[in-house]
């Protein structure tokens, strides 16, 4: 009889206890186990929409190097930018019918309706290249700065308030970075956003970096399209006031050869066409997407060659990147 009665005992509220944890740990392990199956599901449905669209974003970039290439080769030949209606800046326009929800067919294959489509903007602008002087001609081919480079740079920094010494600091760094084979030397720029690796002053960086550039070969100044700084780094002699009166007057008539800008010049000033002419090789492009709170900007470098029908047009160097909301680049 006391046998049984204990085999009988009702669980201790103990054993009753443990049980309930146990039964809520479990309960909890698959609640956590399922939130994340989900959150690593949806997750993977952003990603992969996020990888589309920017898939997307890059075939309408290219798009927009496409239009480029065809204003430059259609004005190939005159000086640039002679009628500059579209030379200029490509206005914001909306294209969210080629971006975002896919297609007009209503079938749905794009991943979504016309009221899911996204609202996509692309802007840009066509830059002349050569409006800037080219830094690459302050270093000969044997790694040497070339005095008559440093001083018409020396004049482009005081023409800009900045230090004229920075010339001489920008030609040396440039020297040591594009020639020197020591493992100490500089990396090389290839942009001017990269000269702030030769350790220079930064108002003084920022103080020419309007009127400069580095492009892959010496280039000659385009004074159609310079400002009255880079003009004057280009024409040995010539003083502040005539570059402003020259540069204000080829912005109402560019010239149309070198014969032209000479007719242009003070008494006893010469024209080297191997540092300024009237025309331009290299162009700047730049395109920006921008949807939502997404910003996405592609530049490039082209270089023109040939004139009329036969003009060919090729990327030099090209950079994508994305932007922070609400800057412009």
């Amino acid at each position: 009889m006391s046998c049984d009665r204990r085999l009988a005992r009702p669980p201790r509220p103990l054993q009753r206890g443990a049980a309930l944890l146990l039964a809520m740990l479990i309960l909890t392990l698959v609640a956590s186990a399922a939130a994340a199956m989900v959150w690593a599901q949806q997750r993977a449905v952003e990603l992969q929409a996020a990888e589309r669209v920017r898939a997307q974003a890059g075939w309408i970039l290219l798009g927009a190097q496409d239009w480029a290439r065809l204003m430059l080769r259609s004005d190939a030949g005159r000086a640039f930018p002679p009628s500059a209606g579209w030379a200029r800046t490509l206005e914001e326009s909306r294209l969210s019918q080629f971006l975002g929800a896919g297609g007009n067919d209503g079938s749905g294959s794009g991943g979504g309706s016309g009221e899911d489509a996204l609202e996509v903007f692309l802007s840009g602008e066509i830059d002349d290249a050569q409006a800037r002087y080219n830094l690459r001609r302050l270093v000969a081919d044997e790694g040497q700065p070339m005095a008559a480079e440093v001083a018409a740079l020396r004049r482009l920094c005081a023409a800009a308030g900045a230090e004229a010494e920075l010339a001489d600091r920008l030609a040396a760094g440039l020297a040591a970075a594009w020639h020197a084979r020591a493992p100490e030397a500089p990396l090389a720029p290839q942009r001017v956003e990269q000269l702030a690796w030769l350790g220079l002053d930064a108002v003084g960086l920022q103080a020419i970096t309007p009127y400069v550039t580095i492009l892959p070969t010496r280039t000659a100044l385009n004074a159609n399209t310079a400002a009255a700084p880079a003009l004057l780094a280009a024409i040995d002699g010539l003083e502040l006031p005539d570059a402003q009166r020259i540069v204000q007057t080829l912005q109402r008539s560019p010239a149309a050869s070198a014969a032209a800008l000479r007719e242009l010049l003070p008494t006893g000033t010469s024209l080297d066409e191997a540092r300024v002419g009237v025309g331009s090789s290299h162009f700047e492009v730049r395109a920006r997407l921008r949807w939502e709170d997404q910003r996405l900007e592609e530049a490039w470098l082209l270089e023109r060659r040939g004139v009329g029908a036969g003009a060919q047009v090729r990327v030099l160097r090209s950079e994508r990147r994305s932007l922070l909301p609400g800057t412009t680049g």
